[in-house]
This record gives structure tokens, C-alpha cells and sequence, in this order.
């Protein structure tokens, strides 16, 4: 398991500091958190917040779901927004990704036989804001969050690959704020039972 790394560790060459931390490099590469793969990372730790379970761990790349909660509940996050990074002639159309897959398992390093969809929830989270000058992903007031439990998902959806927000509204997920994220899916999660 990887440890928490606290941002002073230095670059070194030959045993000695260049100079450069890992800070730096943190400050570096992960600074833009409108664009895409950041701020899908940014939603999870968000997210993860809300339900308690990212003060102490690492993130797990690739595993088969992106949080895991008191109970065994498995929580997919998916973030989209209508600001992106690049220069935009109009807002991007608000959708996500929920493709069946044959997850993988970080903890066993298998490949799940049965391909499906493999959290309990799916939390979906929309960056909101459309005006770059006052957009702040850290502000979660600029956030909205779709809860949906993968039974509904499945049952709703079927082997569907992605769905547009519209979509995803006219068939009822719990909306909430980050303060209601911890019980809307304590109660998608009393679904699956």
C-alpha cells in the first residue's frame, strides 16, 4: 500500500536535494483543476470528503470502483462540467460515462469475469459554474450531486455506454449539495439490499 507523501520530500540526484520538491511538482501538474482528468480526481476527493473516507489513504488508480465506505458500499464518481480548460466557442453538453467494464480489483490485482457496472452508487457531479473568471472548483457551492444507486442505474439505463445530464434528471437521482452527499448515498446504497 503506498503511504501519504506530505509534499517536502525532495528531488534528489546522488543523495542531494536539487532544489525541487515534491510540492512543486504537485503545484505543477495538478493546478488546472477545470480540465478534464483533474478535476475528474478533484470530484473524487470531493466526494470523498463528504463521505469520510479520503483523510488517512492514496488514491487507488484503475481500481474497479473510486471510493470505498464504512459497509463494504462501493462509489463510482463521475464529474463533468461546461467550462473546459481550452478555449471554447460555446459550454460543453454536461455528460458521463457508465459503461459496463471488467473491473479490476487492486486489492486481489484480478479482473472481474462478469462485466458490469461495479459500484453501488454512482455519484455524478456537475461543475456548474459558466463564467471562467468567477470558476472555482474548490468552491463546492459550484458543484451539483446526482446520486443514483447501480441498481437504478442498471434498471433505468441498461448496457447504456453514457448518458447526457437531461437524461440523467428525467429519471430522478437524489440531488443534493455536499453537505447531503453522505445520507443520499447512505440511501442509494439501502437500494442494492
Amino acid at each position: 500500500m503506498t503511504a501519504p507523501k506530505t509534499g517536502d520530500e525532495p528531488f534528489t540526484q546522488q543523495g542531494q536535494s536539487i532544489g525541487s520538491d515534491l510540492r512543486q511538482f504537485w503545484r505543477w501538474a495538478c493546478s488546472d483543476l477545470i480540465g478534464n482528468a483533474q478535476r475528474g480526481v478533484l470530484a473524487e476527493y470531493i466526494v470523498g470528503l463528504a463521505l469520510g473516507c479520503v483523510a488517512d489513504g492514496v488514491r487507488v488508480e484503475w481500481d474497479a470502483s473510486d471510493l470505498l465506505i464504512e459497509g463494504g458500499i462501493r462509489v463510482e464518481v463521475k464529474s463533468s462540467a461546461y467550462l473546459q480548460s481550452w478555449k471554447q466557442e460555446r459550454l460543453s453538453t454536461i455528460s458521463f460515462g457508465i459503461q459496463p467494464t471488467n473491473g479490476w480489483d487492486a486489492t486481489t490485482n484480478t479482473i472481474a469475469a462478469q462485466r458490469k457496472r461495479q459500484a453501488d452508487v454512482y455519484v455524478f457531479c456537475v461543475f456548474k459554474q459558466t463564467d471562467r473568471a468567477t470558476a472555482d472548483p474548490l468552491d463546492l457551492d459550484q458543484w451539483d450531486f446526482y446520486v443514483m444507486s447501480t441498481q437504478r442505474l442498471n434498471f433505468t439505463f441498461g448496457e447504456q455506454k453514457s448518458i447526457v445530464l437531461s437524461s440523467l434528471l428525467s429519471h430522478d437521482p437524489v440531488g443534493c449539495s455536499f453537505s447531503g452527499l453522505a445520507s443520499a448515498v447512505q440511501a442509494a446504497a439501502r437500494e442494492q439490499s
